[in-house]
C-alpha cells in the first residue's frame, strides 16, 4: 500500500488547522512552521483542500484558514481523496488487469485490504484525533518550539 507524503501532510495540516483554528484562523505560515511543510507545498494542498469545501480562507487582518464544518463532520479518508490520493493496496490501482489484462491470483486479497484501509480512515474523524490526549500534547508542544524559532528569527534580524 502507498500514501504519499500527499495524503500524509493534507492529515497533519489538517489536524494542525483543527486544534489551532479553535480561537481564531490560522495562517498556512504557521502551519508550515509548526509541522515543517513546506509552504508552497501546503498553498497547493489548500487549494484542493478548498476546492473539496472542507476548509475556507479568511481574509484581511488576522485572516487565515479554518475548517468549513465541525471537526467530527472532517473523515481522514475524505481529505486524503481530497488531494487526490489513492488509498490502494493492489498494484493495478482496483482495475484488475494486473497481469496480462486480467486479475492476478491475489487482486482479491488486495483489494479486500484497501476496502479495510478505507473504511478503518472513514472511521476516523479530525474530532476524534482531538480527543487523543497525546495529540493535544504534541500540538502544544509544536507551537512552544514554532514560537521559539519565530523569535530567534526575529532577534537576528533586529541584530543582524
Amino acid at each position: 500500500m502507498r500514501l504519499t507524503t500527499k495524503g500524509r501532510y493534507a492529515v497533519t495540516a489538517m489536524l494542525d488547522l483543527a486544534f489551532h483554528s479553535q480561537i481564531r484562523p490560522v495562517t498556512l505560515t504557521e502551519i508550515a512552521a509548526r509541522q515543517t511543510i513546506s509552504l508552497s507545498y501546503l498553498e497547493q494542498l489548500f487549494a484542493r483542500l478548498r476546492r473539496a469545501g472542507m476548509v475556507k480562507g479568511v481574509r484581511g487582518p488576522g485572516g487565515g484558514y479554518t475548517l468549513c464544518g465541525s471537526a467530527d463532520e472532517i473523515n481522514i479518508a475524505d481529505i486524503i481523496a481530497a488531494v487526490d490520493e489513492q488509498v490502494d493496496a493492489t498494484k493495478c490501482g482496483g482495475e484488475a488487469n494486473c497481469q496480462q489484462h486480467q486479475a492476478c491470483l491475489t487482486h482479491g486479497l488486495w483489494m479486500g485490504l484497501s476496502d479495510q484501509i478505507r473504511g478503518y480512515l472513514k472511521s476516523i474523524t479530525l474530532g476524534n484525533l482531538l480527543e487523543k490526549h497525546n495529540v493535544q500534547e504534541v500540538a502544544k508542544r509544536q507551537e512552544l518550539e514554532a514560537q521559539k524559532i519565530v523569535e530567534i528569527h526575529r532577534q537576528v534580524s533586529v541584530n543582524p
